[in-house]
């Protein structure tokens, strides 16, 4: 019996199996049948071709390259600084134009540091002391501005005092401006060349008018209707953010600039058109919140007569402007190499690999 089993067993393994058709002459079996047929076609021609363009060929390697300028010149007079004109290699960082970009807008000044010893400021907790032994010696102040000498520095008969410490003095002490001080920095423009390449397709493209009228871009500025003069206007970039430019002038903040490029390339190319966006990307909670606000510090450095070095300290409140490119290019190029053209058969066969039988049926 268990021969008769094994047997049967092992001649199955050699059997072939093929599917048979049986053509049922039903009306309401053959229309939902069809129904069917129709709604899987409607869905390939308007969804997946018309509506999502499945037969384009995309590139989303984008290259970019970003170069920016900013213009504009003001005027202010302080008790720290005196009478001073503003221009561009004042208040632009880093001067030689990126697509990350600093316009100062406010500052505090501490004009006429050298290095010795004097008091560390109030307002850094790790340099309040009572006591010469809360100052060691040679130990950094936590979030301050030098290393403790090991004496404690009292006004008067103060019980509390702050850590006297080698530093560049006198340190920074003063609060921040009530008012922006170049608030006129409003009117200042900046010029964001864009060059974008979709390297599969060969196509590059730029977001300035390509005209040899050489004044075109003196004179012309940004909107909506025109879109190929890439000269804005600052406050207008901080207006579009949703953001007002006295306010974000006095703490500083960060504009996001994004130039997005979608483009359909069986399109004539004048149809690849640049679209903007622009947002607030510090402020994503509160104007009051200690997450608002862009700020740093840089010095200016100098000699005396006599050789020895000075600085002047300038904690510098700004707007910090990122430009962000992305873009994907489409293409209708599979369909044509396959099927359109006199060689399609040649393009057709290196696409696909046809799968030869491994057996041939005899009659």
């Amino acid at each position: 019996m268990g021969q008769v089993v094994c047997k049967s067993l092992f001649q199955s393994l050699f059997d072939y199996k093929t599917a048979k058709y049986v053509i049922a002459k039903n009306k309401k079996v053959g229309l939902l049948y069809r129904l069917l047929q129709a709604s899987i076609l409607a869905y390939l021609v308007i969804w997946v071709f018309l509506w999502k363009k499945g037969y384009q060929d995309t590139d989303t390697s984008l290259e970019s390259s970003i170069v920016t300028k900013v213009k504009g010149v003001t005027f202010t007079n302080t008790s720290d600084l005196g009478a001073r004109l503003w221009d561009v290699a004042d208040y632009v960082i880093p001067p030689q134009g990126e697509n990350v970009f600093f316009i100062v807008t406010n500052l505090i000044v501490t004009p006429n540091q050298r290095q010795g010893t004097c008091a560390e400021s109030e307002n850094i907790p790790d340099g309040l002391c009572y006591k010469d032994s809360d100052c060691p010696p040679g130990e950094p102040v936590v979030a301050g501005n030098g290393v403790k000498t090991g004496r404690c520095l009292r006004a008067g008969k103060m019980q509390r005092g702050t850590c006297e410490i080698f530093a560049w003095c006198p340190v920074e002490t003063k609060s921040r401006p009530s008012k922006p001080l170049l608030g006129k920095a409003e009117d200042f423009t900046v010029y964001i060349k864009n060059f974008i390449r979709f390297p599969k397709f060969n196509f590059s493209k730029t977001n300035v008018l390509d005209t040899e009228d050489r004044s075109y871009l003196k004179f012309c500025q940004f909107d909506p209707k025109n879109l190929y003069c890439p000269i804005f206007r600052v406050g207008s970039l901080v207006s579009w953010a949703g953001s007002n430019f006295q306010d974000i002038a006095l703490q500083g903040g960060v504009i996001g600039i994004q130039i997005e490029w979608d483009c359909d390339l069986d399109k004539a190319p004048s149809e690849c058109n640049p679209r903007y966006h622009f947002s607030r990307l510090d402020n994503r909670f509160s104007e009051k919140s200690v997450s608002s606000g862009y700020n740093f510090r840089f010095a200016k450095y100098y000699r005396d007569t006599e050789g020895v070095q000075f600085r002047t300290l300038m904690k510098a409140y700004g707007i910090r402007f990122d430009v962000m490119v992305n873009g994907k290019g489409a293409f209708f190029c599979d369909l044509v190499l396959i099927y359109l053209i006199k060689k399609s058969n040649f393009y057709r066969n290196k696409k696909y690999e046809e799968a030869r039988p491994w057996c041939t049926l005899s009659g």
